[in-house]
């Protein structure tokens, strides 16, 4: 089941670096940060997290490994992230709030779409709380450097 995963996430969050025109040297390191991302997820996910915490976590993960990548082969950030998140985007759900929505079933679409909206919220906010860590962390360094 773990490999399968795995597998499945690289593949799409390599495919999603084609979509977007990625360089060709980043597509497999988009693919390892979309496997990271959604090894991370799964294992709460498994470990009985709900899916919100679970993909806020999973999303800061990403945000960070993208980071590291961007600072190490001097490419911006968002050739990892955006194919990175890709895995953890709640398309199913958005689906299935419709389809109920369109079978007069409002209640459960209504359910569906809060989830849907919140974990898409919780991938907005661990991408952004990543970048305002990094930013805290940059502003510590440089003044720790002007005091020397």
């Amino acid at each position: 089941m773990w490999i399968e995963y795995a597998i499945a996430s690289f593949f799409a969050s390599a495919a999603f670096g084609i979509i977007y025109q990625a360089p060709r040297n980043t597509l497999v390191k988009c693919g390892l940060v979309g496997m990271v991302g959604w090894m991370i997820y799964a294992f709460l996910v498994w470990k009985e997290v709900d899916s919100v915490p679970a993909t806020l976590i999973a999303s800061f993960v990403i945000a960070l490994v993208s980071q590291t990548l961007a600072r190490r082969f001097k490419t911006p950030m968002i050739i990892f992230s955006v194919p990175g998140i890709i895995p953890l985007v709640p398309g199913s759900l958005a689906y299935d709030a419709m389809r109920n929505f369109v079978q007069n079933d409002y209640s459960a679409a209504i359910s569906i779409a809060a989830k849907a909206f919140m974990i898409s919220g919780a991938i907005a906010f661990g991408l952004v709380f990543s970048e305002v860590l990094n930013q805290i962390i940059k502003k510590i360094r440089q003044t720790k450097a002007q005091l020397r």
